[in-house]
C-alpha cells in the first residue's frame, strides 16, 4: 500500500570539460567562451541545468547556506550580462534576506531570553534529538509487526512475512526516488500492512500509476522468491508465504479505498476497466468446481478485485489520456498473482 524524507544531499558538481564547438550550432569557440556569439546559446547549459538541479535539491531539504554557494558556482559559467545571470544573483539576494531574516530572529530571541537563551539552545538539542529518534519510525514499526506475528504464527512466518512486505513497499520507495521525488520508509501497521509516504505534486496519472503497481510487482518477485526457496529446502513455510504473499498483493489490486489498485485504476478508460474486471471474474469462475460455489478452490479475493474493478467503470474520473502500458501491467500482475494465489491455496489452508 502506498500514500501520498530522505534527506540526501546532492554532490559537488566537478568542473565540466572545456567545449570548443558550440553544442547547437557547432561554432568553434575559443577557450572560455560562456555564449555562442552566433546563436548566443550557452555553451555550458548541460552543466548549469544540473547545478540549478543540484540547488534546488539542497533548498527542498531547507539547505540555504549550501544552495546559495551553489547558485554562486553557476555564475562561473554565465556571461555576466545575461538574463540568465542577472535571475540567478536576484534568487541569490533572495536567500540572502532569508538567512538574514533567520539571523536576525535568533539574534532577538537570544536578546529577549537574556541568561536564559543557554537553555533554550539546549533545549532546541533536544527537540533535533527527538527528531532523529522519530526518524526512527521505521525501524520501530518493523520491530513491533515482526513481534506481534511471531507471537501469532512463529518467528519462521513472523521474519518471511515481513521480508515480503517490506520488499512490496520498497517497490513504492524505489518507484517514487527513482523520478526524483520525496519519500518516507515504509511504516508498518500490525494487522493493516504498510504504506510509504511521498509527495505526488505534479505527478502524471502514468507516472502515479507505476509507483502504485511497483508495489505488487515487487512483492510477486518475492513471492516467487519464496518459491524458489521452497523448491530448494521442501520446507512447508516458503509455500505458505507464497500464497500469502501472492493473496495480498492481489488484494492491493483492489480499485477502493487508497489501495494500490485505486490510484492505478486512475489512468484507465472504463473499456480497460471493464476488461481487467472480466478477467478477474473468469479466474473466479474457473476456481469453482463441480459447480460447488462455496467449495474450498473458490477463491473469492477474485470476485472482489473484479466487482471493485467493475464499479470503476462507471466512476467519473476516465482520464482524457488513458495508458495503455497502465493496462498491461495492471492486467498481467492480474493474471500471474491469481494463477499462484490459486495454485497454492492449499497452502494458504495449511497455515
Amino acid at each position: 500500500m502506498s500514500t501520498t524524507n530522505v534527506t540526501v544531499l546532492p554532490p559537488e558538481l566537478a568542473p565540466p570539460e572545456v567545449i570548443h564547438n558550440c553544442p547547437t550550432c557547432s561554432h568553434w569557440l575559443p577557450e572560455g567562451t560562456l555564449a555562442c556569439p552566433d546563436c548566443q546559446t550557452l555553451t555550458y547549459g548541460a552543466h548549469l541545468s544540473q547545478i540549478a538541479y543540484s540547488a534546488q535539491q539542497l533548498e527542498q531539504e531547507q539547505k540555504w547556506a549550501e544552495a546559495r554557494e551553489r547558485w554562486k558556482s553557476a555564475l562561473v559559467w554565465l556571461p555576466e550580462e545575461t538574463q540568465q545571470a542577472e535571475s540567478v544573483r536576484q534568487h541569490i539576494a533572495q536567500i540572502d534576506a532569508r538567512l538574514k531574516a533567520a539571523q536576525d530572529q535568533k539574534a532577538r530571541w537570544t536578546k529577549r531570553l537574556g541568561p536564559f537563551a543557554p537553555i533554550a539552545l539546549f533545549l532546541l538539542k533536544i527537540k533535533s534529538g527527538l527528531f532523529l529518534l522519530f526518524k526512527l519510525k521505521f525501524l520501530l514499526s518493523l520491530v513491533a509487526f515482526f513481534g506481534i506475528y511471531w507471537v501469532l504464527f512463529g518467528w519462521k512466518f513472523a521474519v518471511g512475512f515481513t521480508a515480503c512486505l517490506f520488499i512490496h513497499e520498497m517497490g513504492h520507495f524505489v518507484a517514487v526516488k527513482r523520478r526524483g521525488l520525496k519519500a518516507d520508509l515504509p511504516i508498518f501497521m500490525p494487522g493493516l500492512g504498510a504504506y510509504v509516504r511521498w509527495y505526488s505534486q505534479g505527478v502524471s496519472l502514468p507516472d502515479l500509476a507505476s509507483i502504485s503497481l511497483a508495489g505488487p510487482m515487487y512483492g510477486l518477485v518475492a513471492a516467487l522468491a519464496c518459491y524458489g526457496i521452497f523448491l530448494e529446502t521442501h520446507q512447508p513455510i516458503f509455500l505458505v508465504l507464497v500464497y500469502v504473499g501472492a493473496w495480498i498483493n492481489f488484494l492491493n489490486l483492489l480499485p477502493v479505498l487508497g489501495l494500490d489498485g485505486a490510484q492505478a485504476a486512475s489512468a484507465l478508460s472504463r473499456l480497460q476497466r471493464g476488461l481487467i474486471a472480466a478477467t478477474c471474474i473468469v479466474l473466479f469462475g474457473l476456481t469453482i468446481t463441480n459447480g460447488d460455489l462455496f467449495g474450498q478452490t473458490t477463491q473469492w479475493i477474485f470476485l472482489i478485485v473484479g466487482l471493485g474493478m467493475a464499479w470503476r467503470c462507471f466512476t467519473p474520473d476516465e482520464p482524457a489520456a488513458p495508458s495503455t502500458r497502465t493496462f498491461l501491467y495492471f492486467q498481467a500482475l492480474i493474471l500471474v498473482l491469481g494463477v499462484i494465489v490459486y495454485k497454492t491455496q492449499f497452502a494458504g489452508m495449511a497455515r
